[in-house]
């Protein structure tokens, strides 16, 4: 390999750095690659979750050799003044299962774990210990950081994974449960019937800073859990803050976090929703596109990307635009009232909306008739500027 180590070298194993390795595995056998993370095993400690309608067949297919929950039944949402079954099925998968699908799709030698890179440049990577892998192109892929050039709110959240001793009987997921006490942001629980005797339940807040308070979350959800009669072994958890954007300066956040001649993908290159946080689209999009490009020279694969993110800068803009109203428009425990109008729309509205597709007509249908906020708030809100999305050491970014 004229003394390189790999074709590709990928810094940091979540799911977008995994997804790029697993899609260069399935279409191209050919190119050498390292995948290289800190932690124990691929994926952290997560579950990610997404709608059938926002993964096109050639991602489904990518995703394929990972173990999933597929809901064909559909889903669940339920608010103070509304509740509906959408038929969209929905789909979920956890890190473990990652973990497992990246060992049997790699080559023993891809892996690269508990070794932390120090430094990336356009010829490959740094170690801890000093080792360099040498690369023709290197991918950073690791996660958002706090910037002081984006602003916004935070998305934080606890979930539970529980095996109980008798059957749920739940036939579906209900996504977004908001009938529970508003509290400082909008709350929802979320819950996952994963088998007939296992549940993920999950406390979500969009609030105003990156708390993360382990406690009361996980008060919250015992209660939750005691409510509906869901009494047994806690068998995993995770927390998570993330990022919801609503607006910045983002070829200064691009400049200031780009190492020459290496390409970004994941949250940390900007590629996730801005509202939802959600990152699987956007992810399976990237690890088609780095297989696709796979034999670029790494500096064209580098610029590349970096235009990409900026053309999904500019796409993603009217959904800046409703964060930015949904966080400043009205009191933080009457942020409901905002999902609860969005959940009566048409059902292929709600999906486009989630893949980050929506139409004209659909941003239109999303703005007019009676707002569910104050108009004054929400005039104040486009006017107004959201806190930079930085957080103190109390809290973490998942």
């Amino acid at each position: 390999m004229n003394g390189r180590t790999c074709d590709l070298a990928i810094v940091g194993g979540g799911l977008s750095g995994s997804l790029a390795a697993l899609a260069l595995a399935r279409k191209r056998p050919d190119v050498s690659v390292r995948l290289i993370d800190a932690g124990e095993a691929i994926g952290g400690n997560h579950r990610w979750s997404w709608f059938g309608s926002d993964i096109s067949p050639e991602g489904a297919e990518l995703l394929s050799p990972i173990r999933q929950n597929v809901w064909e039944s559909g889903n669940d949402v339920a608010f103070p003044e509304h509740r509906r079954t959408l038929s969209t099925p929905y789909l979920s998968m956890s890190s473990p299962d990652l973990d497992t699908a990246l060992r049997r799709s790699l080559p023993d030698d891809a892996l690269v774990l508990r070794r932390r890179a120090t430094a990336l440049d356009a010829n490959g990577v740094t170690l801890e210990d000093g080792t360099r892998i040498n690369a023709r192109a290197v991918v950073d892929a690791r996660g958002f950081a706090p910037t002081q050039h984006l602003q916004g709110g935070w998305q934080v959240f606890m979930g539970r994974h529980i095996r109980l001793a008798g059957p749920h009987g739940l036939e579906r997921p209900t996504i977004m449960d908001a009938r529970v006490e508003q509290l400082g942001g909008y709350r929802f629980v979320y819950v996952l019937p994963l088998s007939a005797y296992e549940l993920f339940v999950e406390d979500t807040y969009y609030q105003d800073t990156p708390t993360l308070d382990c406690s009361a979350l996980s008060s919250r959800i015992d209660a939750y859990a005691s409510e509906h009669g869901w009494d047994g072994e806690i068998i995993g958890f995770e927390t998570g803050v993330l990022p919801v954007i609503t607006s910045g300066n983002f070829e200064r956040y691009q400049a200031l976090n780009r190492s020459h001649g290496v390409a970004r993908i994941g949250a940390g290159a900007g590629f996730t929703h801005p509202l939802t946080s959600y990152t699987m689209p956007f992810a399976v999009q990237c690890a088609l596109a780095i297989a696709a490009d796979a034999d670029l020279p790494g500096d064209q694969l580098a610029a590349k990307m970096e235009a990409r993110a900026r053309s999904h800068w500019d796409a993603m803009g009217f959904y800046r635009l409703l964060g930015s109203m949904l966080f400043g428009a009205a009191p933080p425990e009457q942020r409901v009232r905002v999902f609860q109008r969005f959940y009566r729309m048409p059902e292929d509205l709600i999906e486009r909306f989630y893949a980050g597709q929506s139409t004209m007509a659909d941003k239109t249908r999303l703005l007019i008739g009676r707002p569910p906020v104050p108009i004054f708030g929400a005039l104040h809100a486009l006017a107004s500027k959201r806190p930079s999305l930085i957080h103190t050491d109390e809290s973490k970014i998942a």
